[in-house]
Parts: structure tokens; sequence; C-alpha cells
């Protein structure tokens, strides 16, 4: 290895000129807009960003790691480093000085980069640094110089320009301000006259700034020899990565099997497609997990290295003996449980998705994504039973999963908590007396729940509530059918604009007991920022009274709470009773479709088989 630094102004020709390159095992170009902006004021303010590690590379290296430019390179490059560590830094470089006509990932629109000069020679340093999106304005800006210098822009893609283009902007910005200056005062606007003095004064230092940080600004990297081996890059890059730099499992799963022929990055590249209906940074690794956890029964990451092909793993026996296994042969086996896995997990998002299943019809509305290994692991388990055991599989299926949304059970540490529940949850199909402890820990608590304080949308408890309403068969209070679920969304009964006409600070409008599955137009046309005892009168005019109230009541507002809603006035007082008697009723749905298990059967069914019930309890009582 061999030490060395270079100054911006080089790095920044190497990365026009393509010689950086980013190895297939690489993680794909992920940062935000606000951690590029970060990394400029960084390098402007002369502040030291790390160390980049570079392996001098040659043609059958660049191939056998299936390099690829540079996140927005464009056209024949003349690779010459593999970026090891580095790669984020040096992409958010090449996309600001550069400036490449597309957009950052995962964003619909081009950003561009620059300084706010007045603010900076200020040392407003937190207001000088700025990005926005390419608009119609910004384009003409950036195509007129004049327009930069009066609005004090510099933008940042200058730098990549090269030549003469800095020196000349430097230039043209202090002598627009010196021509200012100059035409201000032979009109005797002194003032305005000093003040572009001060400007042009300023514009010839912060040329002066941007020169000796072009120049000078120093960015230090380790090279390794080009003759090192692969597989010991590959070592070298894990090591220096789990040493405290961020590294994802995947990423290093990625590396390590690299060496083996296998592309586990073209693989998950192959398939993210059909687990994208759930929005999540972490699908790759619950892939892994699943696998892991189909596999082994366990899946913390030092887990996760005995799926590597032909890696031996310590087994101890009951009677202290302890031998050697290995999970995975060959790379046709991993292949083959990686497929397995990804079947396992997109089946479950369907099942969890299913507005007659579990009600989480988009991705915002699913209590947990961390429960989607143990998930995906349990139905791919449930898969492999005879058929006259699945369906019995399912009720437990839904009791469990219930049980965890309600109880927080996913907030934690995940993964011993998924192999936990994988291992009793199959202990329980075996044998009926295996009841997991959690679902007794459910019954005793969800009538503890305050959901008077779940007003974050994503959290577990408000969505397993919402999820709840979908599955209570929600209908729409525009035409009183089952809605098109992807037109759905939480809207408040009683809007939040009533809160501040009342001036009411010490009462959230946006808990779950005040919100519903409601349609856009309903929310438009129906509520219009409206008071229930507005708007529920003229439906009733137009629908009448009884199916009013039985659309309300799909949506878990009692008949008490109904009334409630047509008080006139409505005060702060009738909303805490409203509120109150709609966790009332949702505690109640809680325990009737869920703890009960009456969400298994059909809507029309569940009211007649709680009235058998209850005639069942009370000759019973009385037989006692």
């Amino acid at each position: 290895q061999k030490p060395d630094h270079i100054s911006l102004n080089s790095l920044v020709e190497k990365l026009k000129e393509g010689r950086f390159v980013i190895p297939d095992f690489q993680r794909d170009f992920e940062w935000r807009p606000w951690d590029i902006r970060d990394l400029m004021r960084s390098i402007f303010l002369d502040y030291y960003i790390g160390g980049l590690l570079l392996w001098k590379g040659e043609k059958k290296s660049f191939e056998a790691m299936s390099c690829e430019p540079i996140y927005g390179y464009q056209g024949n490059g003349k690779p010459e480093y593999i970026v090891l560590d580095g790669q984020q830094r040096l992409t958010a470089m090449y996309y600001v000085f550069m400036a490449p006509d597309l957009p950052l990932p995962n964003r619909s629109s081009r950003a561009f980069y620059f300084i706010r000069v007045d603010q900076f020679m200020a040392e407003a340093y937190d207001e000088a640094f700025y990005y926005d999106w390419l608009s119609n304005r910004w384009q003409k800006t950036l195509a007129d110089p004049q327009n930069q210098y009066e609005e004090h822009i510099f933008p940042l893609s200058i730098i990549g320009a090269g030549g003469w283009e800095l020196s000349n902007w430097a230039q043209g910005y202090e002598r627009y301000w010196r021509e200012k200056a100059a035409t201000a005062k032979q009109t005797g606007a002194l003032a305005e006259a000093e003040k572009a003095e001060l400007y042009a004064q300023d514009a010839s230092k912060f040329g002066q700034h941007l020169r000796g940080i072009t120049q000078d600004y120093q960015i230090a990297y380790v090279e390794l020899d080009k003759e090192l081996p692969i597989d010991k890059v590959c070592d070298i890059f894990t090591q220096i990565n789990s040493r405290g730099i961020r590294l994802d499992v995947f990423d290093l799963i990625n590396a390590l099997l690299k060496p083996k022929g296998l592309q586990l990055k073209h693989m998950w590249r192959e398939d993210e497609h059909r687990l994208a209906s759930v929005e999540t940074e972490r699908m790759d690794r619950y892939v892994l997990q699943t696998m892991s956890l189909l596999r082994q029964g366990y899946c913390s990451p030092k887990y996760l290295y005995f799926l590597l092909p032909g890696q031996e793993k310590t087994i101890r026996e009951p009677d202290g003996k302890s031998r050697k296994e290995i999970l995975i042969h060959d790379t046709h086996e991993f292949e083959k449980l990686w497929s397995k896995a990804v079947d396992a997990l997109e089946m479950s998002i369907r099942l969890l998705r299913d507005p007659r299943e579990f009600g989480a019809i988009a991705s915002k509305y699913v209590p947990y994504v961390s429960i989607l290994p143990v998930f995906a692991t349990i139905q791919a388990h449930i898969n492999t039973l005879p058929p006259n055991q699945k369906l019995d599989a399912q009720r437990k299926v839904h009791a469990w999963y219930w049980a965890s949304v309600f109880t927080n059970r996913y907030s934690g540490a995940v993964e011993s908590t998924s192999a936990r529940d994988f291992l009793d949850f199959k202990m329980w199909l075996a044998d009926e007396s295996a009841r997991p402890a959690l679902l007794t820990e459910f019954e005793a608590r969800f009538q503890g729940l305050d959901l008077r304080r779940e007003i974050k949308r994503g959290s577990s408890i408000y969505n397993g509530v919402f999820d709840l309403l979908i599955l209570q068969g929600a209908r729409d209070w525009t035409t009183g059918h089952a809605p098109h679920y992807d037109d759905l969304d939480d809207h408040h009964i009683i809007p939040s604009s009533w809160s501040e006409k009342e001036q009411l600070r010490d009462v959230s409008m946006d808990t779950i007991l005040n919100r519903t599955p409601l349609t856009a137009e309903t929310n438009r046309y129906v509520i219009r920022n409206r008071l229930p005892n507005e708007y529920l009168p003229e439906m009733i005019a137009s629908s009448g009274e009884a199916l009013v109230r039985d659309i309300f009541a799909s949506h878990l507002v009692s008949p008490k709470a109904f009334e409630i809603l047509l008080r006139n006035p409505f005060t702060p007082a009738d909303f805490m009773d409203f509120t109150a008697e709609r966790e009332r009723t949702i505690k109640q749905a809680i325990e009737s479709l869920l703890i009960r298990g009456r969400l298994d059967l059909q809507p029309l069914l569940r009211d007649l088989d709680e009235r058998i019930e209850k005639v069942e309890i009370a000759l019973r009582t009385a037989i006692a």
C-alpha cells in the first residue's frame, strides 16, 4: 500500500476523465441531497473529509470485479482506480462539479448545487451552501453569469468546467460589482456605491478562496498494489469496513461471495422489483435473513456468514459434544435458497397488503416492515405442511401477527425476536398446549392501550388500528360501496381546522381516534373542513339515516358516537366524548375480531357469532 494525497483540482480532472470505477460489491450511490450539500460545506471550509481506499487496477481486475462507472458518468472513460472506500464522496463530487443531466437516485428531478457568496463572506456558513431542483428559472440563472453575479450565486459546476472558467467567473463577479460601484458614484447614490464596493471586495476575497481551495485542498488516499489477488482485496475491503465505517451486512456477504463466483448484487437487482411494493432500504438484507431463518432458524448478522457456500458451522449437541456442519454446499444451493426466500417474501407482502387478509393496503400502513423475514419464513414453513393442517396454521399466524402489532413486539432487537418467534411458532403448530406467551400478554394488555396518544402515522398501533378498519369493511361515505383501496388515505373525521378556530392547544386532532380510511373525493367534497354536524345531515337527507349509520358503523363509529357527532354546537367536551366512545368501540373490535377470532368470519356472520356467544355464556351461567 502507498499512502498519498491529491489536490481537489487534480481529483476533479480524474473524475472527469472516468479514472475511477466502482466494483460490483459496493453498495449503490445512496446519499441524499443534503448529505452532498454537507460534503461541499466541508470541502470549502477546508475541513477533512476522510481518506479514500483505491486499488490500482488493470483490465482483468476491472472485469473480474464487474466494475461500473461512477453514477452519472457518460462516455468512454479511462479506468485507472477501483474505489474500495470513498464511493459516496467521489460520486457526490462528480454530481456537483460535473452536473450530469440526470436526477439523483430515487428522485424525479435533477439537483444542482451552489454557494451564496454574500452569506459565505458574512461567515453565515449554514445558509451559504444550497441545493435546488432544476426549474426553468434556475436554468435561466445558470445560463446567465450576470444574473449569478447579481444574486451572489456561484454554481459549483463551474469548478468541473475546467480551463479558465473558474478564473473568468471570479474576475467577472468582481468586475460586475466594481462597475456597479462606479455607476452608483457617478449618479450620486453613495450608499449604493458603498454597498457595491463591499461586494466587490468580497468578490476578490472569494475568488482567492476558490483558487486556494481548488489548488491546495488535499484529499488523502491509500493506493493498493495492482498485483494483489482479488480475494485478498475483498478481505481487505471487509476488514476496513468492519472497523468503524458503516457497511451493510448485505455488502459484506456480497464481497465474500465475489471470489466464489456469485454476483449477489446482480441477483438482487433481478428480483428487487418483486418486493418493491413495500418501501424499505433493508429489503435486500431481509432476503438474507429469511434465507438464514429457513436454513438454520437464526438471522442475526453473525449467523448470515454460514450462508456462504462451503462455510463450516460448529454445532453443539445436547450432550456437550460438537460437530462441524456445512449449511450450503455450493453456489447452486445458495441460489436455490435465495429464490425460495424471495418467493416467500413476495407472497407475504401480497398477504399483508390484501384488504381481506391483513389490511395494510399501502406500504405506509404496514405496522412493522421488520416483521417481514419471520412472517415470510412462517408462510414458507406452512407451505410444507399437509393440506389438512394449513387452515389451522393460518389461523395461528393471524393470532401471532396481531399480538405482535399491538404489543410493539418488533420495535426492538428484531433479529433475536424473529428467531425466537419462529421456533415458538413451530412448537405451537406441533403442540396446541405450547401456545406462545405473547398471545396471553396481548389479551391482558390490549384494554390498557392509550389510543388517544397514537398520533404518529407509521407507528405499529396507529397502523394496526387503520388496518383493522380496512378489514372491518369501512365503506366509502360517498358511494357506500367498498372503496378502491389504492385511492384510500387516512383523513380527519372532525377537521383539524376546527381546533385552530377554537384555539385548542391541549387537544390533538391527529389521533387515530379521529382518523379513518377515506377517499380524497370524500375528503374534498363531503367533509370540506366542516364539522360532522354540518355534513352528516346532508348525507342523511340524500341517502337516509339508516344507511348513513351503517356506513359509519363500518368505520367503528358506534350509534352513541354518531349521536355525539351530530351535537350542535360541537364543543371541545364533545370532541373528548367522541374520542372516548370511539376508543371503547375500537378496543371492543380488537377483542371481538382479533382475540375472539371473528376476523376469519364473513362480516355478516361476525355479529351473529357474537350474539350466539352471549346466549351461550348466559346459558352456562344459568346452568352453573
